[in-house]
């Protein structure tokens, strides 16, 4: 799906006016993996909340015709429930209960958690529940995934493992993909480009198009290379 951001400005009211983005215009195509960073409090996170339809923007328009889902750095999962039941939750609506647990083990396959369907969630570790998470934001097949920093409490090694297999479900899902990190190897890592925010109020100040071979992973020299070309500019704008 196609995604717009027209104009998109937003402004919160306290006890003074706080501009947090300003006039983002943004094209994203069906199928891309764009990756957005920036310093903390450049407006990130409130960008994929506008463009989740969670947030409304003070002014501007978020041009889209297909369903979104966000995805937050903590997964939100429900303790109460076992890794499949987790998953089948968004279906509970959409499916009857043999359609649901079908479907939510396909994905637990896809999220290498096939053998972990009965676990509780206070039984895996960190990466195992952003899999789980994962698994579940793509169950209800959403037209965009939104992901907000999802990696960022993981160690260095599981984060590695997660950017190779997300890059596996990516491309064998073909999802929009929107992602936002402050680690700047992990933006040149995942995506298709990567645009550069400024300090509030947060504008696009740079885009980046990445067309380094995949798989990638975070050591190599080119991306090393790449990441450190970006992060110059971040920090120029900063």
């Amino acid at each position: 799906m196609r995604l717009e951001l027209r104009g998109v400005s937003k402004a919160f009211d306290g006890s003074r006016r706080v501009a947090a983005l300003e006039k983002i215009n943004v094209t994203i195509e069906s199928g891309e993996f764009v990756c957005i960073i920036g310093p903390s409090g450049c407006g990130k996170s409130t960008l994929l909340s506008i463009i989740a339809g969670l947030e409304p923007p003070t002014s501007g328009d978020v041009v889209a015709s297909g369903s979104r889902i966000l995805m937050f750095q903590d997964g939100a999962l429900f303790p109460w429930l076992n890794v499949c039941e987790n998953v089948e939750f968004g279906l509970r609506f959409l499916e009857g209960n043999g359609e649901r647990t079908q479907r939510a083990m396909q994905l637990l396959k896809l999220v290498h958690l096939d053998g972990f369907a009965e676990a509780r969630i206070h039984e895996l570790s960190g990466g195992m529940r952003q899999r789980v998470s994962l698994a579940r934001a793509i169950a209800v097949d959403p037209a965009v995934l939104l992901l907000d920093e999802p990696f960022g409490a993981l160690d260095a090694m599981t984060r590695s493992i997660l950017h190779t297999e997300l890059q596996e479900i990516w491309a064998q899902t073909t999802k929009t993909i929107v992602f936002v990190t402050h680690n700047v190897r992990e933006a040149v890592v995942l995506g298709d480009r990567v645009l550069v925010m400024s300090p509030r109020p947060g504008r696009i100040v740079a885009e980046h198009r990445i067309e380094l071979p995949r798989p990638r992973v975070i050591d190599s020299p080119p991306v090393s290379a790449l990441a450190r070309t970006i992060g110059e500019e971040v920090m120029a704008h900063a």
